[in-house]
């Protein structure tokens, strides 16, 4: 049994290795000419409790060195700390009074989520009379290199997109970072393989939520963030929503960070129980599969190693050296040593531990539980 078993998690990796629209390997960034005429920006930057980030944040953005007309809105959703302070504190400085706008949000309606709230209140109370080409959404712990704008603007114009994303560069500093936090974006790529998202032709949509320029017509065009109200995933559900009408772009960079730690494990943990379970639609069944499919191509592999004598040992092995070599390209991407790649199974059990606990919580009524807000 345990030989057929370690036969299937190898199958499965070859599948993966070769139909998953290769996620195992980073592509670089496409060059795109810059425009003629540079159309007009508003950044859209939802802000709960953000005052050690947010102040850096608005900084990068109005450092960004973009030739187009270009301004900021800062949508408090209701901080219980000085995050409106830190943001006037960054707008004193640079001067830019008529460069930001900060508003409150107004009570989180039934039915809604909290950031799309947040980020609907800019858009809906923010434009004023403004009719902008794009809206940039992003969070207010992420720090923006001076050129990000510019080269998010330039590739959506050449290729017209409804959505160009980044996945930022998350912290990772910590033991349990360089544990934990490669493997989660590693994670994501195996859900959502960079290429088939870039894909026209493809169903698959996917996006990073800390950095999103978004066509506003086309938004207009789908029903707005208000189709989508109760999104917990927003990234991923606005992607699918543009993808629906017009082209799509997700790429990792390591021009644009998070500025977050994550304090210690518990806090990666509770990022991952945020959105595990609804990554699986709440279902129960969906969730059986999920532990059954983690077991085979994460755990099996060490198991066989461990437990199965020469030479069949050689058909788990086999799939260890896989399964870590698949890992490798994104431990560079963040400068880690390709040995913690050995580590992958014990991360993928505190995943699925994470994940288990999500469920766990949801059905206990405090699921989607982030900054004090229950929202599943």
């Amino acid at each position: 049994m345990l030989l057929a078993l370690t036969i299937l998690s190898l199958l499965i990796w070859l599948v993966l290795l070769t139909g998953r629209g290769r996620f195992w390997q980073p592509e670089r960034l496409p060059v795109a000419p810059e425009p003629a005429v540079w159309p007009e920006v508003v950044a859209i930057v939802p802000a709960r409790n953000e005052a050690n980030g947010v102040g850096v944040c608005i900084t990068s953005l109005l450092a960004q060195d973009y030739p187009g007309k270009f301004r900021v809105v800062l949508v408090n959703d209701h901080s219980e700390d000085d995050t409106v302070a830190e943001a006037r504190s960054v707008a004193e400085e640079f001067n830019a009074a008529e460069r930001i706008q900060i508003l409150d949000a107004e009570p989180l309606p039934e039915g809604w989520a909290g950031k799309v709230w947040a980020m609907h209140q800019g858009i809906e109370r923010g434009l004023e009379d403004e009719q902008p080409a794009y809206l940039w959404l992003t969070d207010a712990d992420i720090s923006h290199a001076p050129e990000t704008l510019r080269d998010l603007v330039s590739q959506a114009e050449a290729e017209q997109l409804a959505l160009n994303s980044r996945m930022v560069m998350l912290v990772c500093q910590s033991g349990w970072e360089r544990l934990m936090i490669p493997a989660f974006v590693h994670f994501f790529r195996m859900l959502y393989p960079f290429r088939r998202v870039n894909n026209p032709a493809d169903k698959l949509a996917g996006g990073a939520g800390g950095c999103m320029l978004v066509n506003r017509e086309k938004l207009a065009a789908t029903g707005g963030l208000k189709a989508m109200r109760g999104a917990i995933i927003d990234d991923c559900t606005l992607a699918a929503q543009l993808k629906a009408i017009g082209p799509i772009r997700l790429h990792l960079t390591n021009t644009s960070h998070s500025l977050r730690g994550y304090d210690g494990l518990d806090g990666i943990l509770r990022m991952i129980r945020r959105t595990a379970y609804t990554q699986l639609g709440y279902s129960k069944w969906q969730l059986a599969g999920c532990v059954l499919g983690m077991a085979l191509v994460f755990l099996m592999p060490l198991f066989g190693v461990l437990l199965m004598p020469w030479p069949l040992v050689l058909v788990p092995l086999a799939t260890y050296i896989i399964l870590g070599g698949s890992y490798v390209p994104m431990l560079r991407f963040y400068g880690r040593s390709p040995l913690w790649a050995l580590l992958l199974p014990v991360v993928a059990l505190l995943y699925l531990q994470a994940t288990i606990q999500s469920a766990q919580a949801y059905h206990a009524g405090k699921g989607g539980q982030w900054k004090g807000r229950a929202q599943a």
